[in-house]
């Protein structure tokens, strides 16, 4: 048995004693994060499944694991030969898990799941569709917790305090803005379980969660005072002090269902339902009036002020300068035939500045001894090299604390699957010719960045080509998109597929997510996908920063995805209202030897050409020898290239 079975059958033989005839194990942790500290790494634990979003149900005969298109070519590879049926998502023939355990489960039988880890929203649709089929939801038992034996435990990185000039906003206005409205709703308490909320609020950053600068916590917020649940050595005497001055108590990380039970009947809380899990809900006092609204959080950050984002605008100049050096390498490396270490940067590294910066890591990856040996490679180059070199540029510059998610390198039909992650054990070596598909991104104190490239390997055929212009031709046509302010995110999606559309193509993620300020690297509320419900949280608003990047996969030979980040900015105002346009802020050339100009317009091509004018002027100051002749070089003009 694979190991994989053998978990399943151990959770088998535990559900049997807790009386569940089925369980539930999502991908989530108490605050409900996309990235989950190790402790709460239970579905990958059991299933074998690496990706960071599915869901797996399990029954004494039966075991589904439920993932998205992103991770349907992965998912079969990593369930291959265990007992684990991978159920792909928004496919006409599966049922999403809900409605399969409404079918599959009969009346009087039980169903599983922790609730601490449990989104409220989550339970609510989960008994709407198991009540009226008499199943019972228990949310208490967590038969996971019997059959961990070498569980993980809580992460123990030290809280530190995001100071200025990153730190554009005072502590202190952040909580009187919440407080505004809070009190406007007529809340006299707030909760908050959300890290990047928190971290927000408080001007606080840790390193709990990979690539997220968050840390564990619960806030209590009231109209003259704010309690943060920390565990006990995280946050240091002279930080406690710093907070204190703001009204801000520290108190022990379990203690916050203990406060929550003890709000007193005349209070009203505000919750958001959609970022609380069931499990903390039902801690307090069923009698408590309650106001369900979004976090105020949750707008306030995603609006980045002038002054956040011209420092954005600083570190997107270094993340373009980092990837200049190493862009200079890769060609050397691989399109020129030696393999030579990129250049220093002119700026000292300074990661780890920071308490709970990933120091340790890019610091060995910037001092990797790379070999050159008469112009030949020492050692080939794979897509693991990929994310060792560009993590090594990364760490020279000023301002970097670590990546902001797993880089993603994948080389002809490896890029075919957009999340798809080398590891040690399956990699691809990268030669010949083809497509090398890049995303990558870095945290620094002024800003979080994501970026995705292709690059050219050799020869791309014609075929490449095209597909790679067509994605380049919807990026660049949401990236010159008019719209009145408010307009919801998701409707802004089909500016970007027509192009692709029309080559009659599509492709299965969204357009873009929201970024964070040295934050999550996906943050809400605003989303790019015509798959997402376009509801009044979703308006897009001056200073929200947004990916932009349409794609194309074929499964088994190449993908395509073209990737940068764009800021809301007011464009005119007149009778109709006011209008928004994006700014673009990733400076990073795009290939031109990827394009078939044949199917690009002359305003296409202009477009185009001006991006790249723009990213030769900002970056050249902060390069020099093999990285601005490459710089130089990338940026000419097209017709001219």
């Amino acid at each position: 048995m694979s190991f994989t079975d053998t978990r399943i059958a151990q959770l088998r033989q535990a559900m049997r004693r807790l009386g569940l005839d089925a369980c539930i194990v999502p991908s989530a942790d108490p605050h409900l994060s996309e990235y989950l500290p190790a402790r709460w790494q239970g579905r990958q634990w059991l299933s074998g499944f690496t990706g960071s979003v599915a869901t797996l149900v399990v029954t004494a005969d039966f075991a589904g694991l439920w993932v998205d298109s992103r991770y349907w070519v992965q998912a079969e590879t990593q369930l291959a030969g265990t007992c684990v049926q991978l159920m792909k998502i928004a496919t006409a023939s599966t049922p999403s898990h809900i409605d399969w355990l409404a079918s599959n489960l009969t009346a009087g039988q039980c169903v599983g799941v922790d609730g601490h880890v449990l989104g409220l929203a989550s339970f609510r649709a989960l008994s709407a569709a198991l009540s009226p089929a008499g199943v019972y939801l228990d949310i208490q038992a967590d038969p996971l917790a019997e059959i961990w034996q070498d569980r993980p435990g809580l992460p123990d990185a030290p809280v530190y305090e995001h100071t200025a000039p990153q730190a554009c906003v005072a502590r202190a206005d952040k909580l009187a803005q919440v407080r505004s409205v809070m009190q406007a709703k007529g809340a006299d308490v707030h909760l908050l379980c959300t890290l990047d909320d928190i971290a927000w609020l408080f001007n606080l950053r840790g390193a709990d969660v990979s690539y997220n600068p968050v840390f564990l916590a619960h806030a209590l917020i009231g109209a003259d005072y704010a309690t943060l649940f920390v565990a006990d050595g995280k946050i240091d005497e002279s930080l406690r002090a710093v907070l204190a001055a703001d009204g801000v108590d520290v108190a022990p990380y379990d203690q916050a269902a203990e406060a929550l039970g003890s709000i007193a009947l005349d209070q009203t809380l505000l919750i958001d339902p959609a970022r609380v899990t069931c499990g903390v809900f039902h801690a307090m006092d069923p009698a408590v009036p309650r106001v369900e609204a979004i976090n105020p959080s949750t707008l306030f950050k995603s609006r980045k002020t002038e002054a956040e984002l011209a420092q954005v605008r600083q570190a997107m100049e270094q993340d373009g300068a980092a990837l200049c050096e190493f862009f200079a390498w890769f060609e050397q490396a691989v399109n020129g035939g030696g393999y030579a270490a990129p250049l220093a940067g002119p700026q000292a590294h300074q990661a780890g500045q920071q308490d709970g910066g990933d120091a340790s890591a890019v610091s060995a990856a910037a001092n990797r001894d790379v070999t050159v040996t008469q112009g030949r490679a020492a050692e080939p180059v794979t897509e693991l090299t990929i994310d060792e070199q560009i993590t090594a540029a990364r760490a020279r510059r000023p301002g970097y604390v670590c990546p902001s998610f797993g880089t993603i390198a994948g080389f002809n039909a490896n890029g075919a699957m957009p999340h798809y992650r080398a590891t040690p054990e399956s990699h691809a070596v990268i030669e010949g010719d083809g497509l090398l598909l890049i995303d990558s991104g870095g945290q620094y104190l002024g800003g979080t960045t994501d970026i995705t490239r292709v690059v050219a390997v050799g020869t791309p055929s014609a075929d490449q080509k095209v597909d790679f212009t067509l994605v380049l031709k919807g990026m660049i046509a949401l990236s010159r998109a008019a719209f009145p302010r408010g307009t919801p995110s998701p409707m802004l999606d089909a500016i970007a597929r027509a192009p692709i559309w029309q080559g009659g193509v599509e492709y299965g993620h969204g357009t873009g997510h929201g970024v964070g300020y040295f934050l999550n690297v996906h943050e809400g509320p605003q989303v790019i996908s015509y798959r997402a419900a376009p509801g009044p949280h979703t308006a897009m608003e001056p200073g929200m920063i947004t990916s932009n990047e349409p794609g194309l996969y074929r499964a088994g030979r190449w993908g395509v995805r073209i990737e940068n980040l764009v800021a809301n900015r007011s464009w005119l105002e007149g009778e109709f209202g006011e209008f928004l346009c994006f700014e673009t802020l990733t400076l990073c050339p795009i290939d031109t030897r990827c394009i078939d100009v044949s199917l690009l317009r002359e305003d296409e091509i202009a477009w185009l050409d001006d991006y790249h004018r723009t990213v030769r002027e900002r970056l050249a100051p902060l390069v020099e020898g093999a990285a601005l002749a490459w710089l130089q070089a990338s940026t000419q003009p097209l017709l001219g290239a």
